[in-house]
């Protein structure tokens, strides 16, 4: 549906009531893009063949799982599988198959209207509907009874014809890994990718149930390394008592947990792999503490109880002999024990060259407020030798055996860390290749180039830039061109490090908007680097 608003009459020539009213528009009801499904902390129960072609039963079962879902507060999804049977089996396998799936399909059919009754089930359950298709027919029966989700079985992910019917509904879809090499894995990545279908991942090992030594459960981590971009989940087909592999897969980094459920009568037995709804309940709380203990994905700070308890095993530092105002300290004028107390420097913060700002008595502790620390105008820079270090391994960025290392300061080294940029230079010949490394909150004053034609491709983090005027947010795989004499400045709240290609660097040629970095020397605002892991500045 295409919608025309014609306003002309309507601003009164008033710029400012034109955008109001712009606004007003943009914020009416009416035609959204659709957001993209939340994968994250996704809990999928499999229903399979345990209603056992029977509907009434199936009700039993998500109402019971259900209630399980609730009582723990998590998001869950009900899953369906989907197969016509009329045409999925061959007509000369209809009896007597050696095929050991072919008699359980066939005995625990239900109809289209009944697994209809099930999904809207499923809603009232306040669940996510979801669907395993086995054939194209049965992916038209998932979008006729709106399910919300898809799912591509280990034995279907080399099944093309399936597969092209799926990526053609326009929903979310899952796929299991089970059996696959990474070429295949590899091949279903990029076919999803190419027809832009929201899809997560789901490492399966298909043995039913699966003994504790093929779980392979560090294929998680290789799936998340390999698509970091993707959600990555665990299958399980375990032994539904056994909480350890769902507590392992979610340390693994897993987000999305499925299972078989089922519910047991006089009648029905469950099989090997399928959870009860009590074992349901201890499955998801096992699964909630790992991921209680895992704890945030980022490094945090100390907490404040832990934060006092380090302090108090610190050793302190004391006057080893009396000390005259204005003495500078050496080491062996000072020596550290325990306990360091409210404002006393630890052992960790003495410095040779700290001068006593009043008299001290022998074994006097050494307190901020008595002292002075040493001007260490570089540390700045050997703080960000390590942290630059680390944000290319953390990226798995490998630098070359010979490269250049230069620290742009442009408003002195005590502000490094607010204005500044890490510079490495790879080659520098009739074309130049950098990586740019930032610290999370650092940035670069605006510029401009008289020689040099750059190119910008970020590699890692977020880099927020500002070409001529227009603001610009790139992210890991964005390009940005920067002609000769086009102004531009960027900056990181994250942390960033981008590749720069560009025709040969030349010095003195970049001219700054704030004319006083102009006039400064190179070597006031560079520090080139010699052997960065000695500090040869």
């Amino acid at each position: 549906m295409s919608l025309v608003l014609d306003f002309r009459d309507s601003v009164a020539l008033d710029p400012a009531h034109a955008q109001s009213l712009l606004q007003s528009v943009c914020r009416s009801e009416g035609p959204r893009m659709e957001q993209p499904f939340d994968f994250r902390e996704l809990f999928v129960l499999d229903l399979a063949n345990n209603h056992q072609g029977d509907v009434g039963h199936g009700a039993r079962v998500i109402e019971e799982v259900g209630q399980a879902v609730r009582e723990n507060g998590v998001r869950a999804a009900l899953k369906f599988q989907f197969r016509q049977l009329d045409t999925f089996i061959h007509a000369a396998h209809r009896q007597g198959s050696p095929n050991k799936h072919i008699d359980r399909f066939l005995s625990t059919a239900l109809t289209k209207n009944d697994f209809a009754r099930l999904a809207d089930d499923v809603r009232q359950a306040d669940m996510i509907s979801m669907a395993t298709p086995f054939d194209e027919d049965s992916v038209e029966q998932a979008l006729d009874l709106g399910i919300e989700v898809l799912k591509v079985a280990s034995c279907s992910a080399q099944d093309w014809p399936l597969l092209e019917a799926v990526a053609e509904c326009n929903k979310p879809v899952i796929f299991s890994t089970g059996g696959l090499t990474w070429k295949e894995i590899d091949d279903l990545v990029s076919f999803f990718e190419h027809r832009r279908v929201r899809f997560a991942i789901m490492h399966c090992v298909a043995i039913y149930p699966t003994p504790p030594a093929d779980l392979q459960l560090n294929q998680v981590a290789l799936l998340q390394a390999r698509y970091p971009n993707r959600a990555i989940g665990f299958s399980t087909h375990e032994d539904p008592d056994d909480l350890a592999p769902v507590q392992v897969a979610v340390a693994k980094g897993a987000s999305i947990l499925e299972r078989h459920v089922g519910v047991p009568t006089d009648a029905i037995k469950l099989n090997q792999y399928s959870s009860t709804p009590e074992q349901l309940d201890r499955w998801i709380r096992a699964a909630q503490e790992a991921r209680v203990l895992c704890g945030a994905a980022a490094r945090q700070p100390a907490l404040a109880e832990e934060a006092a308890s380090l302090r108090s095993l610190a050793r302190g530092v004391y006057a080893r002999k009396p000390v005259k105002r204005g003495q500078p300290l050496g080491r062996d004028d000072v020596y550290f024990a325990m306990p360091c107390g409210p404002g006393q420097l630890a052992s960790g913060q003495f410095v040779p060259g700290i001068v006593a700002q009043q008299p001290l008595d022998k074994d006097a502790a050494l307190v901020h407020a008595a002292v002075e620390l040493p001007q260490r105008d570089k540390q700045a820079l050997f703080t960000a030798i390590h942290s630059v270090k680390a944000m290319l391994n953390e990226a798995r960025i490998a630098l070359p055996p010979a490269f250049e290392t230069e620290f742009s300061h442009h408003y002195g080294l005590e502000r490094f860390l607010e204005y500044g940029a890490t510079i490495i230079t790879c080659v520098n010949r009739s074309y130049c290749k950098k990586l740019i490394i930032q610290l999370p909150g650092q940035r670069h004053p605006a510029h401009y180039h008289k020689s040099k034609e750059e190119t910008f491709q970020v590699l890692s983090g977020v880099l927020e830039m500002e070409i001529e005027g227009l603001r610009r947010t790139l992210y890991p795989g964005d390009m940005q061109l920067v002609q000769q004499g086009v102004w531009h400045s960027f900056w990181t709240e994250r942390g960033v490090i981008f590749e720069e290609i560009s025709t040969t660097d030349v010095q003195n040629d970049s001219f700054y908007e704030d004319k006083d970095i102009n006039r400064m020397p190179r070597s006031a605002r560079k520090t080139r680097v010699n052997q960065w892991g000695r500090y040869q500045l």
